[in-house]
């Protein structure tokens, strides 16, 4: 193990789905040989760090080992890494799901639920999601309309674009449909109750998520607000979401205090949207392009990003 913790990418894990795709392009120069790709984990358990001296280590691996260089001291996070990331193409209708809060997934023996943000990476024309039901949609009318195969109407469907950030809190019943390609950050947990699947033959898990579902969630597009040279995305209880734009030639300088957040600073989750460039800090250099994430530990300190050409990076900080 190193005395110190770099910065360091980790190799995205291609998950399959029944509702995916066989073209990842332009995020992945990735061949599709059985089951179409629906999920691509950036900072799941099992991915593999990419390089340097830990090249080859599991992430769960690496955080056991250097938890507080990696969160910074003081951080009661103790169960696995606090965020996943993963780019989700979907091709079909994702089942209508709900995720549990905390309080709830403890009672399952979790340690915590699951509140997630999609950042809308592309989409078509008609690409929508949808977050909540209709107003004044009763939960007998629910009920009745997923034993008759109906609830699609009766959920709130709304149009997303490029660069929407939706915020999706636990307790929101929810859905995604075809024609985006989204960044989605949440709670490093999976625990999700599936509601209805129009009419497909799999699992639902009423009782559990009629319990999870609230009538009013905060749910919806988040406007994002300038601050620290880039845009505040989103900003929840359990995690925050940068954007930054950097021109080709140019440098934008960051910090592990991220502003708003703890002053000693935290674990930065860096991902490119567009472009290519690097993560330099002071005694080393990574290179990152489009698709790719870069961790850098809060005992990194001051680090700054040049550009190679114009890039898009999302940044995604645990709270």
């Amino acid at each position: 193990m190193p005395a110190t913790l770099s910065p360091f990418r980790l190799r995205p894990w291609f998950r399959t789905r029944i509702w995916g795709v066989r073209d990842l392009s332009p995020w992945y120069n990735y061949t599709v040989t059985g089951e179409p790709i629906g999920e691509v984990w950036l900072s799941g358990d099992d991915c593999l760090v990419d390089n340097g001296p830990l090249a080859g280590q599991r992430f769960a691996a690496v955080f056991a080992a250097h938890r507080e260089a990696l969160l910074g001291p003081g951080w009661t996070h103790a169960e696995r890494f606090p965020l996943l990331m993963k780019v989700l193409f979907p091709k079909e209708k994702l089942s209508v799901q709900v995720h549990p809060g905390d309080a709830m997934a403890r009672e399952a023996g979790e340690p915590h639920g699951k509140t997630e943000c999609w950042y809308v990476l592309d989409a078509t024309p008609d690409a929508s999601v949808a977050l909540g039901l209709k107003p004044g949609t009763t939960e007998e009318q629910m009920r009745a309309a997923i034993m008759n195969n109906g609830l699609e109407p009766l959920l709130h469907w709304m149009p997303v674009r490029k660069a929407d950030m939706i915020f999706v809190d636990a307790g929101t019943i929810h859905a995604i449909g075809p024609g985006a390609v989204l960044l989605e950050t949440q709670q490093n947990s999976d625990m999700t109750y599936r509601l209805y699947d129009y009419g497909r033959p799999r699992e639902l898990h009423l009782t559990d998520g009629l319990k999870a579902s609230r009538a009013v969630t905060r749910a919806g597009k988040v406007t994002p607000r300038p601050e620290d040279g880039g845009e505040v995305l989103v900003q929840s209880d359990y995690f925050r979401v940068d954007r930054f734009s950097v021109a080709a030639g140019e440098r934008h300088s960051l910090s592990a205090a991220v502003p708003g957040l703890d002053a000693t600073g935290c674990v930065q989750l860096v991902f490119a949207a567009q472009g290519s460039g690097s993560v330099q800090w002071d005694g080393g250099s990574l290179e990152l392009s489009r698709g790719q994430l870069a961790v850098v530990p809060a005992a990194v300190g001051a680090w700054s990003f040049p550009a190679t050409d114009a890039v898009e990076l999302l940044r995604a900080c645990p709270i």
